[in-house]
């Protein structure tokens, strides 16, 4: 274990009982990864992994940690878990995670993201050793109006399309439960990210995976929207800021409960086509066109973020550039055939906390 990811945040979490829900997925998987690096003792709870290349399995995380197969809509299952296990800490990243996916599954989505959000708090609710929730959701849960600013925590909730209409509802039951049954025994914040982009994420209908499949197959990448404006990230920068947030909520309680923002600065915020152009060039490889269509599903063309209560109250900042985030990105794709994906992913890990600011991260 690397002594300098164990002592982030005082070593706060070194044997803590953590919970993630979805741990299995993309931004799951390297959150365990990170967590277990830190010595925590981490209960995932999610479905299946996607693909047998996805990060969660290519790292070997199933034998490393409390696996546990199962579906945040089914609230038996769920409490179950929480009482055998007794978390004193829960990361909720367990959902239907797509846009275009919710508009020919619209109640599996809800279900999901809405209904499954009200299961893993009403299991928060009832179980004695949970201290500290924090309940992941997206940018998208925002009423956007497609507007040159960035969205602050306290504006309007709302969605377009089924996925984002769950997303917003799934933050005003967060706030309910807060309000309702939160400090001082229970601290409970939901934090909202741009797209986020990072090795090991094979899903369907996004940009990098679609890049990556294509060009391993040598077939011209298909872009829709490459003029659509998108806040980008790596993995990394909002995980960085959940553990931040999380390892305040346990020092500080009900100080830090509430809805946070961490997106990316506006450097990051750029076209989807300048993202394919810069992956093209790290990867060697690829060509691209555009498919888009007037007669598809709405997709939101500009959408952004203002992070300024995390910048001033959490002292989280951006440590990477969008060029770096995007580098890191195309060399777990091109590793991860070749080398461990778990040291890949804590190599990537060691990178990051060399460009965050240490008096943030390690007192």
């Amino acid at each position: 274990m690397n002594s300098d990811i164990k002592n982030l945040f005082g070593g706060l979490y070194a044997g803590k009982k953590v919970l993630v829900t979805g741990h299995t997925g993309f931004k799951g998987s390297w959150l365990t990864l990170w967590l277990k690096e830190m010595g925590a003792e981490v209960i995932g709870y999610a479905l299946d992994p996607y693909t047998e290349s996805d990060n969660f399995v290519l790292s070997g995380l199933a034998e490393q940690v409390t696996d546990i197969r199962g579906d945040v809509r089914d609230y038996d299952t769920l409490k179950r878990v929480f009482d055998e296990y007794k978390p004193e800490i829960v990361f909720h990243l367990a959902a239907q995670p797509l846009v275009r996916l919710s508009y020919s599954c619209p109640k599996e989505t809800f279900d999901t993201n809405t209904g499954g959000t009200v299961n893993v708090l009403e299991a928060v609710r009832t179980t004695d050793s949970v201290k500290v929730a924090v309940m992941i959701t997206t940018d998208k849960c925002y009423e956007n109006r497609e507007i040159k600013y960035g969205y602050k925590e306290e504006d309007a909730m709302g969605g377009h399309d089924p996925y984002s209409a769950s997303k917003g509802a799934a933050e005003i039951v967060i706030g309910g439960y807060r309000r309702s049954y939160g400090s001082p025994n229970k601290i409970i914040s939901s934090v909202r990210a741009g797209n986020v982009i990072g090795g090991g994420d094979w899903s369907l209908d996004r940009l990098i995976p679609d890049c990556i499949t294509a060009i391993s197959r040598g077939e011209v990448i298909e872009v829709r929207n490459p003029f659509s404006t998108r806040p980008w990230q790596h993995v990394l920068e909002p995980l960085g800021g959940y553990l931040l947030l999380g390892a305040r909520m346990w020092q500080f309680g009900e100080e830090y409960s509430g809805a946070w923002n961490f997106g990316p600065e506006e450097a990051c915020v750029v076209e989807v086509h300048e993202i394919t152009d810069t992956l093209i060039k790290c990867m060697g490889a690829g060509e691209w066109k555009d498919v888009s269509s007037d007669g598809g599903h709405h997709e939101a063309k500009l959408l952004g973020l203002d992070c300024t209560k995390a910048y001033t109250r959490l002292g989280w900042r951006q440590a990477l550039t969008i060029d770096e985030s995007i580098e890191l990105t195309a060399n777990w794709y091109k590793q991860y055939q070749l080398e461990n994906a778990y040291d890949i992913c804590k190599q990537q890990i060691q990178f990051y906390l060399s460009k965050v600011s240490k008096d943030i991260f390690y007192k």
